[in-house]
C-alpha cells in the first residue's frame, strides 16, 4: 500500500467518479441479465413440473405468465441476497454437516415464500417441488452471474472476494490498494500425504495436467523431494513448517507421564499446546505473522486470518472457532447447493468403490463402512471447497502469505491405498482446484507465486493386524504375560479428517484415549499407534523407563517385539549403554554408533540413523519406540492402525514428500549450502532434510520479496500453559493473535516475528497496521 498526496487525490476524483458510474452500470446490467435468465428458468420448470404453476386456474396469457415468472424470480433472488446470509450466520451454531442437510430445505422455503409473494395468488408449488426448483434456480443464477463476471475482471474479483472472505480488510480512502506492480504474494498449497513419487507419476500419467504444465514449462516450476523426520505425519511436519520447530513431537499421538494425558495432533487442545511449545522454543510467531492467512491447517502459523484451523477450534470469541470459515462460503446459496450435491455424490462414490473392492476381493483392504463414507465426503468435498474459496478470497484481498492444506488425497489413500484408482481420482480433482487457483491469480490485484508442497507421503502395505492376526497391543500384552483377546481388534485410524468431522458436529474428541486411560488405571502398558510407528509407555514407571527396568518386570517383552517378523527395530534406553536400537536375532546397537545401511536400520535408507538419534533426545519419547518392518523391494510397511496407506514412521514413500516452487526463487539446496557454509551441520546424504529446514526455506522465500523480519520476544512466558487460557502471559505476544492485529512490545512498538531463531532479537519501529475488519 502507498499513501497519496492531496493534489493527486483531487486529480483522481473525476476519474473515480466515472469508474464508479461504469461499475454501477455494469452491475445493473448483470442484475438484469441474471433476472432474465432466472425468469426463463422458472418458466421452463413450471412447464416441466406438474406441481409448480405460475398461472391462475383459468389460464393466463403468455405475457401475464412471463410477468408472474419475473416477479417470482425477482422475489426469490432478493430473498436469497438478503435473508440467506442471515440464516447461514444464525446456523453457525448448528453442526456443519447438519447445516449441509438443511441447505435444500431452507432454499426451498425461500422459494415458497417468493411464490406466495406473487400477486393474485398465481404462484403455487408443492414443498418437495419447491426444493427442486430452488436448487436449480440457485445453480443457474450462480452460473450466469459468474459467466458474465468473467468478462469483467473487476466484477469477477468483487464476486469471489465477497463470497470467499467477507471479513476481508477494507482500505482507507487515503490508501491505494495493492497492485500488480507491488511485490508478489505467496501461496503455499499443501497436498496432504502426496509423496514425491506419487506426484511425479500423476503428472507423467496425465492425472495432474496443471502440475505437468508447471514442470514442463521452462519458466515454470522446479521440483525436489525432501526427507521427513522419524515422525512422518502432519502434526510434526506442519508444526515445523509453520512454526519452525517440531521438537518433542515423537508421533501423531503420544503419552505424557507427568500429566497422564495422551497428546493427539488432530485434537484442538493438543494442537494448541503443540503450537505454544513451538513458539516458546523458537521465539517466532510463525511463518504467516505478516499479513498471512491459515486455511484448513492444524496450526495457525501466526496468521491473522483463520479458517478451519484446528488449534483455534477450542478457543472462544469472535472469529476464533474453526467453523467460522464456513460462513463466507455457505453465505451463497448456490455454493451451499453445489457442495451439498457433491457431498451426496461423494458418499455414493465411496459406497460404490468399497462395494466393488469387496466384490473383487481386492487386497489389501480395510473396512470402510459405518460413518467413513461421510468422513471421506467431508474431507474431499466440504473442506476442499471451503478452503479453496478462502484462498481465492485471500488472493483478491491481496494478502502477502497464504498457507492452505488440502487433505482429500491423504484421507482416501489411508483406506484405498496410495496408488489405488480411488486415490488417483482424488488427485485429478485436486489438480482442477490448482488450475482454478492459477487461473484466478491472473485476475488478482497483485501477482502470486504458487508453491506446492506436501508434509509427508504414504507407504502402502497390509495392516499389521491383517498380516499377523493380532494388533501391536495384543503382541505387547502377550510379551507381558497378560491375557490376549481371542479375536484381534482393529486400532483406530489416526486420520486428521475424523477429528475434524467431530469438531464440525460440535462433538470435540475426548481428552484422552479410552484404552490408554483404562491401562493407566491398571498400571498396564499404554500402546499407541501412529501409522507404522508404535509407542509403548509404562505409566507407573517415573520418567523414561530403562531396558533394565522393563526386563525385570517383563523379561520376554523386548525380545518378543524385536524378533517379530512384522517389526523392524525398537528404540529403548539402557542404563549401561545409553539408548540402544534393537533388531531381530539379538541385534543391538547404541544410538551413538548407529549408521545408515547397517544393523537394525539396514533397510531404512539414508538419514534413518540421524532421525532416530534426534527423536531419542525428546523429553516425551516413549519408553519403547517401535517401527514396523519395511521391505525395500516392494516399498511396503505394516501399519499398526487400520490403514493400507500409512505414514508416521520410517520406511518407503512416507518419508519422501515434495517441494515444488516457481523458477526465480532461490533453490532450496542453495539455501542449505549457505547454511552449511555458516556452520550449520550438514545432513547425511545431503538434500533438504527435516520439516524445520523446509520452514527456513519458505521463510527465505518470503524475505526475498517482503524484507527482513525479526523474532518476537517471549519474555514473561513460563512454559506452563493450559489449552483454555490465553498465551502467553499478559504483556507478551499471544500465539493465536497475529502481529497485524496490533501486537506491541513493552515500549509500544510493533512486534514483527522473524524467520528463525538465529535472527538477532531486535525490534524495529513500525507504524501499527490496520486492524482487519
Amino acid at each position: 500500500m502507498r499513501w497519496t498526496g492531496v493534489d493527486e487525490r483531487r486529480r483522481r476524483t473525476p476519474e473515480r467518479r466515472k469508474a464508479r458510474w461504469r461499475t454501477a452500470g455494469g452491475a445493473l446490467l448483470r442484475v438484469v441479465a441474471v433476472w432474465a435468465v432466472s425468469t426463463l428458468t422458472m418458466l421452463a420448470l413450471a412447464g416441466i413440473l406438474p406441481d409448480f404453476q405460475l398461472q391462475s386456474d383459468d389460464g393466463d396469457t403468455i405475457t401475464r405468465t412471463a410477468f408472474t415468472a419475473a416477479w417470482g424470480a425477482g422475489a426469490f433472488g432478493l430473498l436469497s441476497a438478503l435473508v440467506w446470509p442471515v440464516l447461514v450466520r444464525a446456523l453457525l451454531i448448528v453442526p456443519a454437516l447438519v447445516m449441509g442437510a438443511l441447505v435444500f430445505f431452507l432454499n426451498g422455503s425461500l422459494l415458497l415464500i417468493a411464490v406466495r409473494l406473487i400477486p393474485d395468488g398465481r404462484g403455487e408449488a408443492a414443498p418437495e417441488t419447491a426444493v427442486l426448483v430452488a436448487a436449480v434456480m440457485s445453480a443457474v443464477a450462480s452460473a450466469t452471474s459468474t459467466a458474465l463476471a468473467v468478462r469483467d475482471d473487476e466484477a469477477y474479483r468483487r464476486r469471489l472476494s465477497r463470497l470467499a472472505d467477507r471479513r476481508r480488510r477494507r482500505g482507507s480512502p487515503d490508501i491505494v490498494g495493492p497492485d500488480r506492480d507491488a511485490p508478489p504474494g505467496t501461496l503455499f498449497l499443501q497436498l496432504d500425504g502426496v509423496g514425491h513419487d506419487v506426484l511425479v507419476q500423476a503428472a507423467a500419467g496425465g492425472l495432474m495436467p496443471t502440475v505437468a504444465g508447471w514442470l514442463a514449462d521452462s519458466s515454470g516450476h522446479r521440483l525436489t523431494p525432501w526427507r521427513t523426520d522419524w515422525s512422518s505425519q502432519t502434526g510434526a511436519s506442519q508444526l515445523a513448517i509453520l512454526h519452525g520447530s517440531n521438537h518433542d513431537v515423537p508421533a501423531f499421538r503420544w503419552y505424557e507421564k507427568e500429566t497422564g494425558t495422551v497428546m493427539v495432533s488432530s485434537r484442538p487442545a493438543s494442537a494448541l499446546e503443540m503450537q505454544r511449545r513451538a513458539i516458546a522454543r523458537t521465539r517466532d510467531g510463525g511463518l504467516l505473522t505478516i499479513d498471512g492467512a491459515s486455511r484448513g491447517n492444524l496450526f495457525s502459523g501466526g496468521a491473522g486470518q483463520l479458517a478451519l484451523v484446528l488449534s483455534m477450534a477450542a478457543r472462544r470469541g469472535k472469529g476464533r472457532r474453526s467453523r467460522s470459515g464456513y460462513f463466507a462460503y455457505f453465505s451463497d446459496p448456490a455454493n451451499a447447493v453445489r457442495t451439498a450435491l457433491s457431498f451426496a455424490a461423494e458418499v455414493g462414490r465411496e459406497i460404490g468403490q468399497s462395494t466393488r473392492a469387496r466384490a473383487r476381493k481386492v487386497t489389501p483392504r480395510v473396512k470402510r463402512g459405518g460413518l467413513y463414507p461421510f468422513i471421506r465426503a467431508f474431507a474431499t468435498v466440504v473442506e476442499r471447497d471451503v478452503v479453496v474459496s478462502a484462498v481465492l478470497g485471500d488472493m483478491f484481498a491481496g494478502r502477502t502469505a497464504v498457507y492452505a492444506d488440502l487433505v482429500a488425497y491423504d484421507e482416501v489413500a489411508h483406506h484405498s491405498g496410495p496408488h489405488s484408482r480411488d486415490a488417483e481420482k482424488v488427485l485429478q480433482r485436486l489438480d482442477r482446484s490448482l488450475a482454478l487457483i492459477a487461473k484466478i491469480a491472473e485476475h488478482t490485484p497483485r501477482t502470486y507465486r504458487i508453491v506446492l508442497l506436501s508434509d509427508h507421503g504414504q507407504s502402502p502395505g497390509e495392516t499389521f493386524a491383517a498380516r499377523y492376526g493380532l494388533t501391536l497391543k495384543d503382541l505387547v500384552r502377550a510379551g507381558c504375560g497378560l491375557p490376549v483377546p481371542r479375536r484381534a481388534r482393529g486400532t483406530h485410524s489416526a486420520s486428521e479428517a475424523r477429528d475434524a468431522v467431530r469438531i464440525a458436529l460440535h462433538r470435540p474428541p475426548a481428552a484422552v484415549e479410552p484404552e490408554a486411560e483404562q491401562a493407566a488405571k491398571h498400571s498396564e502398558p499404554i500402546v499407541l499407534a501412529s501409522g507404522n510407528l508404535g509407542l509403548i509407555s509404562f505409566p507407573d514407571l517415573e520418567g523414561r523407563a530403562s531396558r533394565e527396568q522393563i526386563d525385570r518386570r517383563n523379561p520376554a517383552l523386548l525380545s518378543t517385539l524385536a524378533n517379530h517378523p512384522g517389526i523392524g527395530f525398537l528404540l529403548v534406553r539402557s542404563e549401561e549403554h545409553g539408548s540402544v536400537v534393537m533388531g531381530p536375532g539379538g541385534m543391538e546397537v547404541p544410538v551413538a554408533e548407529l549408521a545408515d545401511g547397517e544393523g537394525p536400520l539396514a533397510d531404512f535408507g539414508t538419514g534413518a540413523a540421524a532421525a532416530v538419534r534426534r527423536t531419542d533426545t525428546f523429553p516425551h519419547v516413549a519408553d519403547i519406540m517401535v517401527n514396523s518392518m519395511y521391505d525395500p523391494e516392494t516399498g511396503t510397511v505394516h501399519a499398526f492402525e487400520e490403514q493400507i496407506g500409512s505414514h508416521g514412521g520410517l520406511g518407503g514413500e512416507q518419508s519422501r514428500p515434495f517441494l515444488l516452487w516457481p523458477r526465480g526463487m532461490t533453490d532450496p539446496l542453495d539455501i542449505v549450502a549457505a547454511e552449511a557454509a555458516e556452520g550449520a551441520p550438514t545432513p547425511p546424504g545431503g538434500g533438504l532434510v527435516g520439516a524445520e529446514a523446509v520452514h527456513r526455506v519458505l521463510n527465505r522465500w518470503l524475505l526475498e520479496f517482503s524484507g527482513p523480519q525479526v523474532p518476537v520476544s517471549t519474555e514473561g512466558f513460563t512454559g506452563a500453559v493450559r489449552a483454555d487460557e490465553p498465551f502467553p502471559a499478559e504483556g507478551a505476544v499471544r500465539a493465536d493473535e497475529p502481529f497485524s492485529e496490533g501486537a506491541v512490545d513493552g515500549q509500544g512498538r510493533a512486534a514483527v516475528p522473524g524467520p528463525d531463531a538465529r535472527t538477532a532479537p531486535v525490534l524495529r519501529e513500525l507504524p501499527l497496521p490496520e486492524t482487519p475488519g
